[in-house]
């Protein structure tokens, strides 16, 4: 199974995956911050600099998008909602991308940064409609104040493009008043002098804590998109309804082993694979030409030799002379 085809099927996923758990003080942070979105629309933003989707790019799918750029290192959640019941967007991808402490983006002959790719990738999310990157906190250029670009593929046929900052007064004049890292110093802006954020910030705003125990800033970002919940339903996922179901694997979270509930609606050939949530494929069986029916893939995590983690399973099924995916999220908790 190639890499490309499993990250081409992250933008039109339809599912209820597990949970990615926080663990010591970075889990007590996340879950005193409050919810700014309330609900209501995240305003659509510039999409700035681009690569804007990075679909076609494998590389991006991936929690650390650091690489070599010196910072202060920042643990970022994005929690994506639904307007029209407040619901978690389960299994939705998140794409991400900033500016390093300098100033500049990555991929810009202009910027002295052609070819490169540090500070941008993208995630799942999960069943609380939250997924994680680990980065450094980003810097400033003149016009802007310091922000975070981002976008939400809901369905294979609907995004939203937006931007977050934070609280500038105390948090980002925190972060900057490290000079050793942040030579450029203090943001000289305020997000009402920003263009971009002159009509309104409210909802744009991600709440950010110091974690004592991991030595970085653990910050915590909620968007509101269109939509019900996990219900964003495009083209390729009706297309799959008709040809197979796959479902949340059970038990979940899992320690030793689960199976993965498959419908098939009709005969063909099933490749399933697992993937880590830096995207390398971990595991990958072809089960041969099924019948139609319900079936049942058994995954034993003990005989994989797999550490504990979020992982994602895609399911594949050939027939009629098309391949159709899904793919979807379990935790292993040993």
């Amino acid at each position: 199974m190639k890499r490309s085809q499993f990250l081409k099927s992250l933008g039109a996923a339809v599912a209820l995956p597990a949970s990615l758990p926080l663990v010591g003080s970075a889990q007590r942070l996340a879950s005193g911050l409050p919810q700014r979105s309330n609900c209501v629309l995240i305003p659509s933003e510039t999409p700035g600099p681009f690569p804007l989707d990075l679909t076609d790019n494998e590389f991006f799918f991936r929690q650390d998008i650091r690489e070599d750029r010196e910072g202060v290192r920042l643990r970022q959640r994005v929690r994506i909602v639904g307007a029209d019941n407040c619901e978690p967007m389960a299994n939705v991808r998140v794409n991400i991308w900033h500016c390093d402490r300098d100033g500049n983006y990555s991929g810009y002959a202009a910027m002295g940064s052609e070819g490169l790719t540090y500070c941008r990738g993208y995630q799942m999310t999960d069943a609380n409609g939250e997924c994680e990157f680990v980065t450094i906190f980003p810097g400033w250029y003149p016009g802007r104040v310091t922000h975070v670009h981002f976008q939400v593929f809901v369905s294979s046929q609907y995004s939203v493009v937006s931007q977050w900052t934070w609280p500038h007064e105390d948090a980002v004049a925190a972060v900057n008043a490290n000079l050793e890292l942040y030579p450029a110093g203090p943001d000289p802006l305020s997000p009402s002098q920003d263009g971009v954020f002159v009509d309104g910030f409210d909802l744009q705003l991600a709440d950010l804590a110091w974690d004592e125990d991991s030595q970085e800033y653990v910050s915590l970002y909620e968007a509101t998109v269109e939509g019900a919940g996990t219900s964003g339903v495009g083209y390729q996922e009706m297309q799959n309804a008709t040809v197979f179901q796959v479902g949340q694997n059970f038990p979940n979270p899992v320690s030793t082993a689960t199976e993965i509930p498959l419908e098939l609606k009709q005969a063909g050939e099933v490749f399933w694979a697992l993937w880590s949530a830096e995207g390398q494929c971990v595991h990958f069986a072809d089960l041969g030409t099924l019948p139609a029916g319900q079936h049942a893939i058994a995954v034993d995590f003990e005989a994989l030799g797999l550490p504990a983690a979020s992982y994602l399973y895609r399911v594949e099924v050939e027939t009629g002379g098309r391949r159709y995916t899904d793919v979807k999220r379990m935790t292993l908790a040993k």
